[in-house]
């Protein structure tokens, strides 16, 4: 099994050009069942993108990869479409649910395994399910799997959402493209990959519209044409590599960005203390020796990304004073902290709530990844420890961040895949 291995305490000078965004791409590929030629650029291959390939080929979707261009090409095979999703495509990403819509609205019947993914909480699929029946599908779980059928096709609904899910407002989305007459979408989810979602469904013909937190979809006849759609930038990868300069930085710039979507995240870093500035599609950041303690909310976008509360704890263990981390989106996303504990980090948890005492002194030790954001936490942790840091069950790293050991040897890090 492959490990990293990390030696701390380099200071990381260079330039970081940021990927396209995993969670824009998931969806956009399963919104492909939709039309008949996509063309998607700026495609990050990280493993869940090939995971989703796999699944879509299955269905009858054949993809073209042009790595060096960063694109992919698909279209219909001309066999049968296969209206299943199956347990082995879909138990490693939770992204899989995603074809439970299109297949549904456009082929009126899906088999879709109940998904896997990231053990960070239940994230149950019941508000997926809670839209598809608001839209008239006839739906039962049996054996583990979601059996989906509108014999006579979707019709538009009103969908009041009883809590945010970004999983749940794109299905809705998905399932609302061609069902009859007009759907209202409530309490939806309006991350920036949600609006890059609707952007390429309205390439394909939909007309969308949004207003706060209400999409109204007009249902629409399947597309023929050929469409070309650019992915935008992984807000994760930047958040990451922000919070990587604000812990190490000398003068690191990353770029590829569109620095209005992290808006957020930006403020909350440099209320810390961080050195940002900011020039066009650039930001140029640097340490700063003296960090702040900061108190912050997970909640969904534009509040600050439970996606970076991991990566946000490590820079807290560098600030003076006790810094707090409430989360509100996932049950279960303080795994990382007894791996970080390992290492030297004083960390209690209360009510949801994680106390982070600082300024701790890190210190290098062997540690396992748990799920995608906590492995890439302890490559931070690694990055400003003393002495050498080895991080297990990597594999979970390969499935969101894409060329990162190759990213950061070239800012000066002393990191390899053994």
């Amino acid at each position: 099994m492959q490990k990293l291995l990390i030696k701390g305490k380099k200071d990381l000078t260079g330039t970081i050009s940021i990927s396209g965004s995993k969670n824009a791409t998931l969806p956009i590929l399963a919104a492909s069942i939709l039309g008949d030629k996509v063309k998607l650029s700026n495609v990050p291959f990280v493993k869940d993108i090939f995971t989703m390939l796999e699944l879509l080929k299955f269905i009858g979707v054949e993809s073209k990869i042009i790595k060096k261009k960063k694109l992919i090409e698909l279209k219909k095979t001309n066999k049968k479409i296969n209206t299943l999703a199956p347990y082995k495509l879909v138990k490693t990403m939770r992204a899989g649910v995603l074809v439970l819509g299109p297949l549904l609205t456009k082929y009126k019947k899906a088999k879709v395994s109940l998904p896997g993914g990231c053990a960070i909480g239940t994230r149950p699929v019941d508000l997926h399910l809670f839209a598809l029946k608001k839209l008239g599908a006839n739906i039962k779980i049996k054996n583990g799997y979601i059996i989906a059928e509108a014999k006579n096709g979707l019709v538009g609904a009103r969908i009041n959402f009883p809590s945010v899910s970004v999983g749940a407002t794109e299905n809705a989305l998905l399932s609302a493209f061609a069902a009859k007459g007009k759907t209202i979408i409530s309490n939806c989810a309006v991350e920036p990959e949600i609006i890059d979602l609707i952007n390429f469904l309205r390439k394909l013909g939909s007309k969308i519209m949004i207003s706060g937190r209400k999409i109204t979809v007009n249902g629409k006849s399947f597309s023929k044409k050929k469409i070309y759609h650019k992915v935008i930038f992984d807000r994760i990868e930047a958040g990451t590599y922000l919070i990587a300069g604000a812990l190490l930085g000398k003068k690191l710039v990353i770029k590829k960005i569109i620095p209005k979507i992290i808006k957020c995240e930006i403020n909350m870093l440099k209320r810390m203390g961080v050195k940002i500035s900011v020039k066009n599609k650039t930001l140029l950041v640097s340490k700063n020796k003296k960090l702040k303690k900061i108190n912050i909310s997970t909640k969904p976008y534009p509040g600050f990304p439970t996606d970076l509360q991991a990566q946000l704890m490590v820079l807290m263990t560098q600030a003076e004073g006790i810094s707090k981390i409430k989360e509100n989106i996932f049950e279960n996303r303080f795994m990382h902290i007894p791996e970080l504990k390992r290492m030297g980090a004083k960390i209690e948890i209360r009510n949801k709530t994680a106390h982070i005492f600082g300024l701790t002194k890190l210190t290098g030790a062997e540690v396992m990844a748990t799920d995608l954001r906590a492995s890439v936490s302890l490559v931070l942790a690694g990055l400003v420890a003393d002495n050498r840091t080895i991080i297990n069950r990597i594999y979970h790293l390969d499935r969101g961040y894409e060329f990162l050991e190759t990213k950061l040897k070239k800012c000066n890090a002393e990191i390899k895949r053994i």
